[in-house]
């Protein structure tokens, strides 16, 4: 008997984390090569992190930000601006990424009424993207299986094509034409922003997008007043091999979020970073009519600082594009001759799996298959942790497997990891 809502059942209990290594308390020893939801970069049981933690906790628990200013909250994001790919950046600190796109989202529409366009407020967005489980976030999310079942409150975004090149391959210039054909059947007068992860999170597994992808959308964003939000709530801090998944690129979005890595998991933490030309428009104009009790809260910017610091003097961003490499050299070597592996993709330490049942027509496995939860659970059970998603080739069909390991796992539990991924699709041929 439990009193907790679970998201799951029969879990087992952790009770020690350590690098990449999750007990139970059975015994039992998983390798986390999905960082959760791949949220772990710097790794678990970092000392330097929970000494932050403590710290700060001793000194400021917790003041209201409409009341308070603290020490760690202007360290962080002093530290953190120049990273980040936004000119001037001002740095809203959240609770999580879902809280950091609705932030996003307001701000786009609170920027657009500090002009005086009162009529932008419409969100356009791609079909098979994830922005979070908030209504807002939800409904420029293009992920069916999430969305289906509160349809009746959402229908206010508008979405355009997916970035999906296994499936549907299009160059940066036509999605940037799909784009703006959006915009001219909603109204140019009418559209506050496009929102787009640069390189696809959750819903369709680590899609990279055409090299002129970026600077395509851009410019149809910026030519109609449109601004361009970069999602980056999985990608951000590493996770690609950059600091940030724009600067493979060098695309400058007019507002960032994050989350996941920005914290590594150690505190609930969401970033909405705004260009300072956003900032400037919204305050001369009485400010942003927006807030949260939690954010800016001066633990989670010692935390997050911790992270930030673990990551530049450790060289962990490079790190993840050495081990990126090899983890996607490793897959594709493994995984040649696997009857039910579509395709392979990703950038740095993220990696989708696209599972089918026929390689060369792609048609994927039915839903009521259940193949990537049967996968999922045979890695387990041989003791790594993969992190699945479904729907990805029309909204109900469709199975990939995301890997997304801490930065500092080591090669040979890399390795490791792979070959108990691949023991465990095989188990879709028995």
């Amino acid at each position: 008997m439990t009193n907790v809502f679970p998201r799951g059942s029969k879990l087992p209990s952790a009770i020690e984390a350590r690098g990449a290594v999750i007990v139970d308390s059975d015994g039992r020893r998983y390798l986390d090569a999905c960082g959760g939801a791949i949220v772990v970069n710097i790794g678990h049981g970092d000392e330097s992190v929970i000494a932050a933690m403590v710290d700060q906790a001793r000194r400021v628990d917790y003041v209201h930000a409409t009341q308070f200013d603290t020490e760690a909250m202007e360290a962080y994001a002093a530290e953190l601006a120049p990273l980040v790919p936004l000119d001037d950046a001002r740095v809203y600190p959240v609770s999580g990424g879902s809280e950091a796109v609705e932030t996003a989202l307001k701000l786009a529409r609170a920027y657009h009424l500090a002009r005086g366009d009162r009529d932008r407020h419409v969100i356009i967005a791609r079909r098979g993207s994830y922005h979070g489980n908030s209504r807002g976030a939800l409904d420029a999310s293009g992920r069916d299986p999430l969305r289906s079942p509160y349809l009746p409150w959402l229908g206010q975004a508008i979405h355009v094509p997916p970035l999906y090149p296994y499936r549907h391959p299009m160059t940066g210039a036509e999605h940037a034409a799909a784009l703006e054909r959006a915009i001219e059947h909603a109204g140019p007068d009418r559209v506050a922003a496009f929102i787009a992860e640069p390189v696809s999170g959750a819903a369709l597994g680590a899609c990279v997008p055409p090299d002129d992808y970026l600077e395509s959308v851009s410019e149809v964003c910026h030519r109609h007043g449109a601004l361009l939000i970069a999602d980056e709530v999985m990608t951000g801090f590493g996770r690609t091999g950059r600091w940030f998944a724009c600067d493979h690129w060098n695309a400058r979005p007019d507002i960032l979020v994050c989350g996941k890595g920005a914290s590594s998991g150690y505190w609930p933490l969401g970033l909405m970073i705004a260009s300072g030309r956003v900032f400037d428009a919204v305050h001369s104009a009485g400010g942003f009519v927006h807030g949260f009790t939690w954010s800016h809260h001066p633990i989670g910017a010692a935390v997050a600082h911790a992270v930030l610091r673990r990551l530049r003097d450790d060289d962990l961003v490079a790190r993840s594009a050495t081990l990126g490499a090899r983890l996607h050299e490793t897959l594709r070597t493994v995984l040649a001759d696997q009857p039910h592996v579509g395709d392979v993709r990703g950038l740095g330490l993220i990696a989708g799996i696209e599972l089918v049942r026929d390689t060369s027509s792609k048609e994927p496995f039915a839903r009521a298959e259940r193949a990537v939860e049967r996968v999922v659970a045979a890695a387990k059970e041989r003791g790594v942790l993969v992190y699945p998603s479904t729907g990805c080739a029309n909204g109900v069909d469709g199975d990939v497997l995301l890997l997304g390991p801490p930065f500092t796992i080591t090669e040979t539990q890399l390795d490791e990891a792979v070959d108990l991924t691949a023991a465990a699709i095989a188990t879709l041929t028995s």
